[in-house]
């Protein structure tokens, strides 16, 4: 899952596994994209032009030919049927009509920066109400300390501003390759209509020559199954609390700013002002998001549920696919080896929300689906769905035998 082509900006010697998730994201660079735009606006107006800048690479784009849209809608229905027949569940989450929504780049951008506005602004606001330990009163301040003295409340007021700004150049370059709305196991505002991404997947699919109806009902099937799983209302909430928990535990380091600037002489002229404008234009330096001990102690929490629901859903579309899409081992192929292969910009929104979606998490979940069947079969995996005390603790997603020993005890 290699980076869009126009993404030169992306920062290749990043460390995958840094705890500073804003590490190599390509922000500044496209910033320029936004100030080439009419008007700053308010932060979320001038996060809606950045993702929409950046997703479109600031060219027109054109609409979804009808008879595409007809063509989905169709494949849409039989997926519907299969996954309600395979999960026993509700596809729908309002009970009206499951639809699905064709759309391009912009138009996927713009969604899902709504969609994933609550998380942010709880981001926003933990950064912005982090405690910052003045620097200015220290015995023996030297010239760094009383830049970063002087810089760090403007920055720390810049701060919500600016995790706007990295949420729209985010949503913007995730719209680039995205294929539908569900890339990412994240619930969306309550709502029936799927998107799909159409020129991502025509794309996608003339690269690897991939039969294109076959392509077009494996993403039907993707995008209904993550949407019925994620409807379930105990694994909604229960995903939702630890997303929203882990968002508002990014601490600044009151330290971090200073080591930053800790080498720039303030008298060394055009060449300090220089190093200065380089230093800002990382946005961890900028943001002084780090991870916390409070994140890393909810993280076996929240892998442990996504693990679950990218297994299920891997599960679902295993039974259906199997059957019904004649070049479903080629087309399962190369889309999850596009999953997992992902560059940094895509790996920027999985570490800022806690989501690190490598293959570790997709065969965790697999091997737990995998454990519960053949020992429970379909019915024992269905036990999922009654309540969230049955959903599995990290232990047992890694050992599946104590999770149907313990929902048997809750029997008795």
């Amino acid at each position: 899952m290699g980076v869009a082509a126009g993404d030169a900006t992306v920062n290749p010697v990043s460390d995958p596994g840094s705890p500073n998730p804003f590490e190599g994201f390509p922000l500044f660079g496209d910033l320029a994209k936004l100030f080439g735009q009419a008007g700053r606006g308010v932060p979320w107006d001038a996060a809606r032009a950045l993702a929409l800048a950046v997703a479109t690479d600031n060219t027109p784009e054109p609409n979804v030919d009808p008879i595409q849209r007809m063509e989905l809608e169709q494949l849409a229905r039989v997926a519907e049927l299969h996954v309600a027949d395979v999960t026993g569940l509700p596809t729908t989450v309002t009970g009206r009509e499951l639809t699905v929504l064709p759309v391009n780049r912009g138009a996927w951008a713009q969604r899902t920066l709504e969609d994933y506005r609550p998380l942010l602004e709880q981001l926003a606001g933990s950064l912005g109400t982090a405690e910052v330990v003045p620097k200015g009163d220290e015995v023996g301040v030297g010239p760094d300390d009383q830049l970063a003295a002087m810089l760090g409340p403007m920055l720390e007021a810049m701060q919500p501003m600016m995790v706007a700004m990295t949420a729209g150049s985010m949503v913007g370059h995730m719209a680039r390759r995205a294929l539908g709305q569900y890339d990412l196991p994240i619930p969306r505002r309550p709502s029936d209509e799927l998107m799909i991404v159409v020129p991502n997947l025509e794309a996608f699919g003339k690269e690897w020559s991939l039969p294109a109806e076959d392509l077009r009902l494996w993403i039907c099937l993707h995008e209904i199954a993550h949407h019925t799983v994620l409807g379930v209302p105990h694994v909604r909430s229960r995903l939702e609390s630890l997303l929203r928990e882990y968002t508002t535990k990014f601490r600044n380091d009151p330290e971090a700013l200073g080591e930053a600037l800790g080498d720039i002489d303030l008298t060394g002229g055009p060449e300090s002002m220089a190093q200065l404008q380089r230093v800002l234009g990382e946005p961890g330096a900028l943001l002084g998001a780090i991870q916390s001990d409070e994140q890393r102690a909810l993280l076996p929490l929240l892998e442990a549920l996504v693990a679950v629901v990218v297994g299920v859903v891997d599960h679902v579309m295993d039974q259906v696919g199997g059957k019904f899409i004649t070049s479903y081992g080629m087309l399962t192929e190369a889309l999850r080896r596009r999953r997992v292969e992902a560059g940094e910009a895509d790996r920027f929104v999985e570490r800022l929300l806690g989501l690190e979606l490598t293959q570790a998490v997709y065969d965790r979940g697999a091997a737990f689906v995998e454990g519960v069947v053949e020992r429970a079969g379909p019915e024992g995996l269905a036990r999922l769905w009654e309540g969230e005390q049955m959903l599995p603790s990290p232990p047992e997603v890694d050992a599946p035998g104590l999770w149907l020993a313990r929902i048997e005890l809750l029997d008795d």
